[in-house]
């Protein structure tokens, strides 16, 4: 773990920095993320009102649409999110909807979801953290991540995610809970877009945020299962 300095060096605002392109927006390139000791500083309850419930089958089709930011954009991509869930929770019956925790506001409205999955069947990862919009910077993303880190065993970690540099505030919150940055050139098929991914953040992250990001290495056992997974599940 640490501070890989060869490439904080070339991620400030400099011209050896990477250059973003319209080929490299932050919402194309892939981070990774690993936590092998859950902070207890971070863990923190919802707010007030607030409420964790099992996602159900009549909620499935909002859940697919909630983790974009606009009808257009969740009509595009609902091809992929039926075709993502047919291929990775449907083969294992009810699974899903005993694992997937959404966040509710006091009159009911679902506005947070997120869950642990058994990732090629043996890694344990965080899928689908997602705030809605308006209801972003109140603390229900903490409330709602402590309650599935919490919910992890012991014995299940390292804990993986997949992560994009726009999503600088949740890697800032992940970073809270212990979560380093993977180090690796590729998890799977996926490039780690590592060094682009750091110069974006270092412009989008407070200073102190960025500075206090960490680095590991990918598990091993993260590594085989995505080599030798015909898809990505993570």
């Amino acid at each position: 773990m640490g501070l890989l300095p060869e490439l904080l060096d070339g991620a400030g605002g400099n011209s050896d920095a990477p250059d973003l392109s319209m080929a490299q927006e932050p919402a194309n390139l892939n981070l990774f993320m690993v936590c092998h000791a859950l902070k207890n500083a971070a863990l923190s309850s919802l707010p007030a009102g607030y409420s964790l419930g099992l996602c159900r089958p009549e909620d499935l089709a909002f859940w697919k649409g909630m983790h974009f930011d606009d009808a257009g954009s969740a009509a595009e991509n609902r091809p992929y999110m039926d075709a993502y869930f047919e291929r990775v929770y449907a083969p294992h019956g009810n699974a899903f909807y005993e694992r997937c925790l959404l966040a509710r506001e006091p009159e009911g409205a679902i506005v947070g979801s997120c869950f642990a999955w058994p990732a090629y069947g043996r890694v344990s990862t965080i899928h689908w953290f997602k705030v809605l919009k308006g209801y972003e910077g109140r603390g229900i993303g903490r409330g709602l991540l402590s309650a599935v880190m919490q919910g992890i065993p012991s014995e299940d970690y390292p804990v993986c995610l997949h992560t994009q540099p726009e999503s600088y505030r949740a890697i800032k919150l992940y970073s809270d809970f212990g979560f380093c940055l993977m180090s690796d050139a590729c998890i799977g098929r996926r490039q780690n877009d590592l060094e682009a991914g750091l110069a974006y953040l270092q412009k989008h992250m407070p200073g102190e945020a960025f500075e206090g990001l960490c680095f590991a290495p990918a598990p091993r056992e993260l590594l085989a299962a995505a080599a030798a997974a015909a898809h990505d599940e993570f």
